[in-house]
């Protein structure tokens, strides 16, 4: 049997049908569009390019167009278009949780799964009734509009509930997962002065019981401003004190389901940057931009609607975590899942989406290429036909991916390759359901989202690699950071490559349609000789490679000396880096990249070092390669498998 030939880049591997696009609410909001204001595109892109062009034109009419309940005058959508500075609808109030749990949404709200058998189904009527709940003991506790809930738990219900109850008083929310190193949490928290903590004392994952009673005394014990400790509790018994009460108390009484008008950029929760070198930045995202700005991301580009069961796989640490439970707001059913994607096997999520009749489906590129790796062949195993699309984030998704996902998940999908990031909590460019997936390529710029790839001198340039930068405000963008008043580091963060323009760090392509390709952070480049690519591209390569089941890559020099080119492999179980193995993986990156990217060094290990959020740490460890002491360069709390970084570093003689 002759194998099947490797696919390039750029090959249309699906394309919708003619009537599922009319179906599609992007459709919808086209006529509607059309006949309400005489506005007619003939495309996506020139519908993007109004978007931009018009920018107040189109945040005004999402507004109309989506069931959003704005209070007041939207006649002013924004002040000034000046970066950072812009203030989007000031004059008028909203609250999430309100948007999130309007009494006309019906049917299943949510679903709980977890490793074991456990299963939790909540209707909205269930989840408006324990969100009521939950506030009326929130207030008890003393929790007013602009105090901090801060939240230690995994992907449960508690934890939406937690947040919405929060939302509902315009508290702010904050969350880390359990399985967070305590330093790591107090290096959040403690920033934000929270008020209360809700929290577990226990989790699972990968089949395994974490304890973390000792852990949660300890965080108790230095968050001074704490004023009460709710506890969900899953060990038999758990620390009691007169500033504690469990999960049931807080829920012991009935409340009214009230929701607190907040002016439009009033703060919704705070995310943390990656934190692995010093103090996390404290991300702080408003109540209107993020509804707006998740609602037309999930209804016109993820086209989800009443009825539709939409997953990503998350924990509450990751910025996925607070789109996930974005599906509210288009009235979807949200799917959580506590546990591992990978336990007891790969096949976790697959089956998960058979017996949950999942619709669309978000995971990781590194999960579908471990997947691929694997040589797993879901739709031979599982009923999958409710699942009409599949998204990937968290790195680039090569062209390996993008074919697994037709060969052998399903042929009838969309595969929605996105990108974005926490310090917007939205992706900027990603999918479009009217438009043909290409394979290793994301579909489109999202609507609104003024995006272009600028070359050193700030220029736009397409069809090269260039800097991924964001031209006019989005309604998302961080309205602060928390405990930086003059605005010093947000400044610095986004802003002092081009004036009033967003840096986002990653390199990107555009073609002449908007299609795109992302090839890594920036600050992670690999410039041999004045010869630069993204880490993305050298991954692609090795990943070719049967032995070799992960990578790092890592270039020590910089601009104006050369460094050494370091490559860091996990070999498959009995596979050894020998002499014939190393010749091998120079003469492939020769030949399918360039000579200049010839790796200096390369060595065998274990694993690869990542940070809770799955990324690899090819910053961090280019710091230390160069010098920077090790605990200068990343904190240990926020990597998922801190003896590898320690392994790692010792094969590399440091």
């Amino acid at each position: 049997m002759r194998p099947e030939r490797p696919i390039e880049e750029g090959t249309v591997l699906w394309r919708p049908t003619r009537a599922a696009v009319e179906a599609t609410r992007l459709s919808e909001y086209r006529r509607w569009l059309q006949e309400g204001s005489g506005l007619d595109f003939e495309d996506y892109p020139s519908l993007w390019r109004w978007s931009v062009e018009d920018l107040e034109g189109f945040w005004r009419s999402l507004v109309e167009f989506l069931p959003v309940e704005l209070k007041g005058s939207i006649d002013t959508v924004l002040s000034s278009r000046r970066m950072p500075g812009a203030s989007w609808f000031p004059e008028v109030t909203i609250n999430y949780a309100e948007q999130a749990l309007a009494t006309s949404k019906e049917g299943t709200a949510v679903i709980y799964r977890n490793e074991g058998p456990e299963r939790v189904e909540l209707s909205y009527d269930d989840l408006r009734s324990q969100v009521a709940r939950a506030r009326s003991g929130l207030e008890r506790l003393g929790v007013t509009c602009g105090d901090r809930v801060v939240g230690y738990l995994p992907n449960c219900p508690e934890a939406l509930i937690s947040f919405l109850a929060s939302a509902s008083l315009g508290a702010i929310w904050s969350s880390c997962p359990p399985e967070f190193g305590v330093d790591s949490v107090l290096d959040r928290f403690r920033q934000i002065e929270p008020k209360v903590l809700i929290a577990t004392d226990a989790y699972r994952y990968g089949g395994k019981r974490f304890d973390r009673t000792a852990d949660l005394a300890s965080i108790v014990a230095e968050l001074p401003t704490l004023e009460g400790t709710v506890v969900l509790s899953r060990n038999e018994s758990f620390p009691q004190s007169p500033k504690t009460i469990s999960w049931t108390d807080l829920l012991s009484e009935p409340g009214a389901l009230k929701f607190e008008p907040v002016p439009f950029e009033h703060p919704l929760w705070i995310l943390y940057s990656s934190g692995t070198t010093g103090n996390p930045k404290a991300i702080v995202h408003g109540h209107g931009g993020i509804v707006l700005e998740h609602f037309k991301q999930l209804a016109l580009h993820a086209d989800l609607k009443p009825g539709d069961r939409f997953f990503w796989y998350s924990t509450t640490g990751w910025m996925m975590w607070n789109y996930l439970v974005g599906g509210l707001l288009t009235g979807s059913t949200v799917v959580l899942y506590e546990g591992s994607p990978g336990y007891p096997d790969l096949n976790r999520l697959f089956q998960l989406a058979e017996e949950e009749e999942i619709s669309y489906l978000g995971t990781s590129a590194p999960f579908i290429m471990a997947c691929h790796k694997a040589d797993l062949k879901p739709r031979e195993q599982f009923d999958l036909s409710k699942l009409r699309a599949v998204g990937s984030t968290g790195a680039p998704l090569p062209v390996e991916g993008f074919e697994w996902i037709y060969r052998h998940l399903k042929k009838d999908l969309l595969l929605a390759s996105i990108s974005g990031g926490t310090d917007v909590c939205t992706a900027f460019v990603g999918s479009c359901p009217t438009l043909a997936v290409r394979a290793g390529e994301i579909q489109a710029p999202s609507l609104g989202s003024d995006v272009a790839a600028f070359d050193e001198s700030g220029r736009p340039v397409l069809n090269q690699v260039g800097e991924l930068v964001i031209r006019s405000p989005m309604p998302s963008m961080p309205i602060f950071f928390w405990g930086d008043p003059d605005g010093k580091r947000y400044r610095e963060s986004y802003f002092e490559s081009f004036d009033n323009v967003w840096c986002h760090g990653d390199w990107i392509k555009f073609d002449d349609q908007g299609r795109s390709v992302i090839y890594g952070r920036s600050d992670s480049t690999l410039n041999r000789g004045g010869v630069r690519m993204g880490t993305s591209e050298f991954y692609r390569i090795i990943d070719t490679l049967p032995e070799v089941t992960d990578s790092l890559v890592v270039d020590t020099g910089a601009l104006g000396r050369d460094g050494l080119l370091w490559l860091f492999v996990v070999l498959e179980e009995g596979e050894i880096l020998d002499e014939s193995l190393a010749t091998r993986i120079r003469s492939l990156l020769k030949a399918r990249l360039s000579p200049r990217h010839s790796p200096d060094e390369i060595r065998q290990i274990a694993a690869v070092p990542i940070t809770l959020s799955g990324k690899k740490l090819e910053v961090p460890i280019k710091r230390i390669l160069t010098g920077t002491p090790i605990d200068q360069a990343v904190n240990p709390g926020t990597l998922a498998n801190p003896e590898a970084l320690e392994s790692l570093l010792s094969i590399a003689g440091q």
